[in-house]
């Protein structure tokens, strides 16, 4: 595809590293020719000096046989103008802006072709407190996302010596926990002073304390999974009740205000060094709230404030550097969980394995959400994992024997890439495109595939692939052809 990209500061470079990897056709428009050199010389792409909303800049990127506009500059106002520019002077067919505002959500007429012409809003601020909300509600979990609109969920958890499941086969996963059907498509293992190896899933294959264990259930076998590969105390499983966040900014503002409203009731607390924000902060908040002027890296304060007792600290911070280094304090002073934001991708891969339990960069939360729009067939979940190494793919099977390589076929007679696992299907989902008051059928299913489970035309299938560069290899597999026999 050609795909132009508006902005080259860190989410445009991380989305553009994405897609350049996938063989795509990238251009990026920047004012500052210093970051498109960066770029240019990191990736194979191509760099346009100038500003998105001037129809001669966008006209020199390609606009006019361009498949796609991502507009992810800082300002909402510039990446709106340059999706109506995109689609008024040059027709570009798909239009995705990065947009903060909450007056431009879901199916604002102001989105529309009458309006700014924007086809998907992404907001990574958004996507970055979702994620997190799923952390609180499942504490055990290293990240858990969602297919069919949370019918199933992919789960990653840290194996714990003495956890059902720990130490077994996966060949005895029925029999240690009866009770939830799951598929474990990934294993990680941490091996010393090296990368973490990925380890095939067979019936063989042993989960040993420290894996990083990928499994894919139904929503509602969830937490009998966390539970297969988590060992609790004594009193039983502890909620997350008490939260300290590091940061009062528009990240940490926004997951304030939304651990507020959820259905869990949390003690909450948020350290912030400007005085003014802290002023604004207890203003916009409710009075339970308790809003501090400090430092997240200041020891003393985090004493006093009773690290020790906190379940889930968030470093929420601007700054990578404090974000770590007040998370290793955290987590060096008696937090449960540590949470550090960091931006800088090589700055995450440095943190995986240490004290640190969840490096969470805002790019990688929401770059599934922009990956589907680029993948071949009909795909309508991507899950970027593992910092954009592996993927998690939900694709509808669609024709049937005769046009299809899926259709009609057992599980065992479909050949993946190596590694790649059948993980879930989902049977009777009704089409994104059906009347919201059409007479519902059979409730939807999450099948687990056995060998002999035949696919049906519109399953939606999750596939789990461990390598980027297999992606295109399935999507080729579920491509409905009508010449193939």
């Amino acid at each position: 595809m050609k795909i132009i990209i508006l902005g080259a500061g860190r989410i445009g470079e991380s989305v553009a590293g994405t897609l350049v990897s996938e063989r795509n056709e990238i251009t990026v428009i920047d004012t500052d020719a210093g970051r498109l050199r960066e770029l240019e010389d990191r990736f194979e792409l191509r760099g346009v000096l100038g500003s998105g909303i001037e129809p001669e800049v966008l006209a020199e990127a390609g606009a006019r046989d361009a498949d796609m506009l991502i507009a992810c500059a800082a300002l909402d106002e510039t990446n709106l103008v340059c999706c109506k520019m995109a689609h008024l002077q040059f027709g570009i067919p798909t239009r995705i802006a990065r947009v903060r505002s909450s007056a431009f959500r879901g199916d604002s007429p102001l989105l529309g072709k009458d309006g700014f012409a924007v086809d998907r809003v992404i907001c990574p601020e958004e996507s970055l407190t979702r994620y997190i909300a799923k952390l609180v509600e499942y504490p055990e979990a290293l990240q858990v996302r969602e297919f069919a609109g949370g019918l199933a969920c992919l789960v990653a958890v840290r194996a714990v010596s003495g956890a059902p499941l720990v130490r077994h086969s996966i060949a005895e996963l029925r029999e240690r926990v009866p009770d939830a059907d799951m598929r474990i498509v990934a294993i990680y293992r941490r091996l010393l002073d090296q990368p973490d190896r990925f380890i095939m899933c067979e019936g063989a294959t042993r989960i040993e304390p420290g894996d990083e264990v990928f499994v894919l259930s139904a929503r509602e076998h969830l937490q009998s999974v966390l539970s297969a590969l988590h060992r609790y105390e004594d009193n039983g499983r502890r909620e997350v009740t008490r939260i300290m966040i590091a940061g009062g900014g528009r990240v940490g503002l926004r997951m304030a205000r939304q651990l507020v409203d959820g259905e869990r009731r949390v003690q909450l607390k948020i350290l912030e060094r400007n005085p003014e924000r802290c002023v604004a902060l207890a203003a916009d908040l409710p009075g339970d709230v308790l809003v501090l002027r400090g430092d997240g890296t200041d020891e003393d304060l985090l004493e006093d404030e009773g690290i020790e007792e906190i379940d889930l600290f968030l470093a929420l911070t601007n700054d990578d550097e404090d974000n770590i280094m007040a998370s290793l304090l955290a987590k060096r002073m008696g937090a449960r969980r540590v949470l550090a934001l960091i931006n800088r991708r090589s700055y995450a891969d440095l943190m995986h394995g240490t004290q640190i339990d969840i490096a969470l960069s805002p790019a990688q939360t929401m770059l599934g959400e922009l990956l589907a729009h680029v993948r071949q067939g009909d795909v309508q979940v991507v899950h970027s994992l593992r910092r954009g190494v592996a993927e998690a793919l939900e694709i509808v099977a669609r024709g049937d024997r005769k046009t299809s390589r899926v259709v009609g076929r057992c599980i065992d007679e479909i050949s993946l890439p190596k590694g790649a696992q059948f993980g879930l299907i989902m049977r009777g989902l009704p089409a994104p495109d059906a009347p919201v008051d059409a007479h519902p059928g059979p409730a939807p299913q999450v099948i687990i595939p056995r060998g002999n489970t035949v696919i049906e035309s519109n399953d939606h299938v999750v596939i789990f692939i461990p390598r980027k560069r297999q992606v295109r290899e399935v999507e080729k597999l579920f491509r409905v052809s009508a010449t193939f026999f």
